[in-house]
């Protein structure tokens, strides 16, 4: 086998490749395979979301061939998960697992139900070690379709659901000692509810914050991003430094009709200028890892007898550290179509680059303060172009500034809110940090890691826990509604079936067409209420009570370890006679 690889170079995209509904699939995604072919540095491992067919996935495979030869489709549910991993080494192993909770079969018009969604899973083998081994985890989790303040979003436990599925996926990976990455569109943004269960109970870091640790939390009309009275950011700025991958002012799908139109028959240019405001992109495109920090000894203190250094498990004492770090990172897939003219896809893809590190001197004091930067430095570059990050001599640390800003929502503030001036365009390089503080910090939060050791996370604290089923108990409070409602939809379409058979031996014979309506439309409606009945019986009072009270017990036994009071779930749940949606004297535990 080839050279152990120190780098690793990852990217996720939406394709939107919906068949029939996507304009221009079959020229985009193969367009897409193309600058997955021509991407420099060349890609090691390719997240795919909403590549639905098979057709769009082999178009993609022939432009990548000789770049990443090895590749896995996705089944699931009734039309595809739309999920792919490519890569340039061997797939040992795959796993499609299906979410729980995962939408309504009443809302056909959305399909998130009929596709199944869920993880796609990965062993990718680089090198001939039991833990040469990286496990991707690619998701594409439920959309947003009800925004509020406008609307509740109902589907917000489907979600909180989804990210506490994949947080046991990668941290059952960091365990066995593997890198695990997991990507793909989270229909979220930074620091969201769904986001944090997802970072507070897997040992993983999000690859854009690493870098860009002050960057947004969502659309500039969020109402997280709102809160930091920050300025509406121009297209560049969101591009370079916020990590944008959707609704941006670049992509070309999020344009008027008129304008697409005007694009399409190359009547225009149409170009955007990098200082053009965007106050609706966001990030919900992410490439999470496992840093898996070690310690190793130092060859200089590699000592026998009585005067060798006693042995510690910390950054110190002639020990090196050594695990991944953040080497690159940015938003890519900015080229139009050369012949269409539009975007490749309506999301744009991160592109990061992992670096297999071990620190150059031992250290166990604490990071030095970081060195002022200089407040009115610049930085011009092309929206989207590759910048490479080296080590630099500032000391700051983004663990800290991510865990001050859990802290601060926490309590409903946020940073100190900036003057125009502060926000600057070269940011992310003022604010870049060095390998080894990379290391230093991703210790302190997650301790190393082994196969025979389990890790006990701190998790989210007790108020949220309490904020997440209380959203549990709303949504199961619905779900028994919709349950009630549709069994009497159903009864009542029997009684009037019932009704319209005896009725038709009333009808006097010259009027058959009046029997014949009565048969059909008592007939069909029967049909509808039997379909409800089905949902009622299998659906709302089935599958999904029982994924609802699954979820409800592994919340209130984190809150109980959260808080130290371990087996008070299981006593609270006895008390209230069962789980949220289990019923009777079913026991779910």
């Amino acid at each position: 086998m080839e050279k152990l690889p120190t780098e690793l170079n990852i990217i996720t995209l939406n394709c939107w490749g919906l068949l029939h509904l996507s304009a221009h699939r079959a020229d985009r995604l193969t367009a897409i395979g193309r600058e997955l072919a021509a991407a420099d540095p060349p890609p090691h491992i390719v997240g795919l979301q909403e590549c639905w067919t098979q057709e769009d996935y082999r178009s993609i495979r022939r432009e990548t061939r000789f770049v990443l030869p090895f590749g896995k489709f996705y089944h699931s549910g009734a039309f595809g998960g739309g999920l792919a991993i490519l890569s340039r080494w061997p797939i040992e192993e795959t796993t499609m697992f299906r979410y729980p909770l995962n939408g309504r079969p009443t809302a056909f018009f959305r399909g998130d139900w009929f596709v199944g969604k869920g993880v796609a899973c990965a062993k990718i083998r680089y090198g001939p070690a039991d833990k040469d081994v990286v496990e991707v985890f690619n998701t594409h989790t439920h959309a947003v379709y009800e925004h509020p303040p406008n609307k509740t979003d109902s589907y917000m436990v489907h979600r909180l659901a989804q990210s506490w599925e994949m947080a046991k996926l990668v941290r059952g990976a960091a365990e066995r000692g593997h890198l695990a990455v997991a990507l793909g569109d989270f229909n979220d943004v930074p620091l969201s509810l769904s986001y944090r269960m997802l970072t507070a109970h897997a040992p993983i870091k999000d690859a854009w914050r690493v870098l860009n640790p002050d960057s947004s939390l969502g659309a500039a009309i969020h109402e997280l991003e709102r809160a930091r009275r920050r300025p509406i950011p121009t297209a560049a700025f969101n591009i370079t430094e916020n990590g944008v991958t959707s609704q941006s002012t670049y992509n070309t799908w999020g344009w008027s009709k008129p304008d697409q139109r005007a694009l399409s028959r190359g009547k225009r240019p149409m170009l955007v200028e990098p200082d053009t405001p965007d106050p609706r992109g966001k990030r919900i495109d992410y490439i999470f890892f496992t840093p898996q920090v070690s310690s190793i000894p130092n060859p200089v203190f590699r000592l026998s007898g009585p005067t060798a250094p006693r042995a510690s498990r910390d950054v110190g004492d002639g020990m090196h550290a050594r695990g991944w770090v953040v080497k690159d990172i940015r938003v890519g897939m900015l080229s139009r179509h050369p012949e269409l003219g539009c975007s490749l896809s309506d999301h744009f893809s991160v592109e990061a680059t992992l670096l297999l590190h071990t620190s150059e001197r031992p250290s166990s004091r604490p990071a030095s303060p970081p060195l002022p930067s200089e407040p009115n430095k610049r930085h011009s570059a092309r929206p989207g172009s590759a910048q490479s990050h080296r080590p630099a001599a500032e000391n700051q640390n983004p663990e800290h500034d991510h865990a001050a800003s859990l802290l601060a929502l926490e309590h409903g503030t946020y940073l100190q809110s900036p003057t125009g001036s502060e926000v600057r365009v070269g940011s992310r390089l003022d604010l870049r940090i060095s390998y080894d503080e990379q290391l230093r910090s991703f210790a302190v939060e997650s301790p190393s890691l082994s196969s025979a050791s389990r890790v006990r996370y701190d998790g989210l604290p007790c108020t949220t826990y309490d904020d997440v089923l209380s959203l549990i108990h709303g949504y199961t409070h619905r779900e028994h509604a919709q349950q009630r409602w549709r069994f009497v939809h159903f009864f009542a379409w029997s009684f009037v079936v019932l009704a319209s058979y005896v009725a038709v031996w009333f009808v006097p014979g010259r009027y058959p067409g009046i029997s014949f309506a009565l048969l059909v439309l008592s007939s069909l409606g029967f049909l509808a209420g039997a379909v409800d009945g089905l949902m009622a019986l299998l659906f709302f009072g089935g599958a999904e009570m029982r994924a609802l009270s699954e979820f409800e017990w592994e919340i209130m036994n984190a809150k109980a370890t959260a808080s130290g009071a371990l087996g008070l779930a299981q006593q609270l749940q006895e008390d209230m006679g069962g789980g949220g949606g289990g019923g009777g004297d079913e026991k779910v535990w």
